[in-house]
């Protein structure tokens, strides 16, 4: 079942003053781009929108048994804060890798932080464990319409704030947020170029599309912590075939290129996965800024001022 405008509406009312309705600024004349600043969501990243989306719609009784999550760091917060607004316990499995800047997010809203390997499905699998030994009910990172509907909050957004948009772009992870941003700008309007970016070590959705199927990636290696699924969800998977025009890649560079530039135009401080979307637009920007307005999502902002320095340097997170 894929996500409908109605589903959409629906969990912009119930996130209505949780999540910011967050600006768009226009980076003219330095540049022909607009970005829609998710950086700026209370826990710095636009996961509070599915993450409060899928709890809000949740029984008494099941948000009362308290919940679980598995994340790369940003779900995690936003998982962490709206349990907190629900008075509720949450527990957080992170990567051994997780910057702890997204450790320590998580834990300031209250949520109880373990850890487990490298991967999604390292920490799936110590997630569905302590679901089991505690009773807790396991909120999706991605993977569920719910997610999809909150995250298509930010396109709902977009269509109103930007007038005549043309090309939205946005980053790929797991596909929450393409999947939703691409479902509430289609269904606004057809016409609109949908774009997803993935860092080209983490290339799990073009790879996907490539075969026609969610495919699971043997490893991934990139900057990008936060994009480092190594399989799309399967729902994600159909609406990026139903609703997105493009998936293109990324080389580590260019997104380190991508975010030094945001911070020397609008001083705008970006962690590498939320910097992707930009890296992906540059290449063919000219171009399609002259058939109208071009955005960027930037999706997230939690990177310490020691890592803003340290993208001048090329480092990468390897997984397996």
């Amino acid at each position: 079942m894929l996500a409908t405008l109605e589903g959409i509406r629906a969990a912009a009312l119930r996130i209505e003053g949780i999540a910011r309705r967050t600006p768009v600024l226009d980076l003219a004349p330095l540049l022909p781009l607009h970005v829609k600043c998710e950086q700026m969501q209370p826990i710095g990243a636009f996961k509070i929108r599915g993450a409060y989306n899928y709890l809000a719609r949740l029984t008494e009784a099941q948000r009362s048994r308290g919940v679980v999550t598995y994340s790369s760091g940003n779900h995690g917060q936003a998982v962490a804060f709206a349990a907190q607004r629900f008075g509720i316990p949450a527990v957080i499995v992170m990567p051994e890798t997780a910057p702890a800047v997204k450790v320590d997010g998580a834990r300031r809203w209250g949520a109880e932080v373990q850890f487990a390997g490298t991967t999604t499905v390292h920490r799936q699998a110590r997630a569905e464990v302590l679901a089991d030994e505690r009773g807790l009910l396991i909120v999706p990172p991605f993977d569920s319409l719910p997610i999809i509907e909150g995250q298509g909050t930010a396109g709902l957004e977009l269509v109103a704030q930007v007038p005549g948009l043309r090309t939205v772009v946005a980053p790929v992870g797991g596909g929450g947020l393409i999947s939703g941003v691409a479902a509430a700008v289609k269904l606004s309007d057809p016409s609109i170029r949908v774009i997803g970016v993935e860092p080209e070590g983490a290339a799990k959705m073009s790879t996907s599309l490539a075969a026609g199927m969610p495919v699971t990636l043997p490893a991934v290696k990139s900057i990008a912590d936060g994009l480092m699924a190594v399989r799309p969800g399967a729902l994600n998977f159909l609406h990026v075939q139903a609703f997105v025009d493009e998936v293109v890649t990324v080389s580590d560079a260019q997104i380190v290129d991508a975010a030094r530039l945001l911070w020397d135009s609008a001083r705008i401080a970006i962690e590498p996965s939320g910097a992707t979307s930009v890296a992906g637009v540059l290449p063919r920007l000219a171009d399609w800024a002259r058939e109208g307005p071009v955005v960027a999502i930037l999706s997230g902002g939690n990177v310490s001022l020691a890592a803003l320095s340290a993208l001048t340097e090329v480092s990468t997170i390897e997984t397996s």
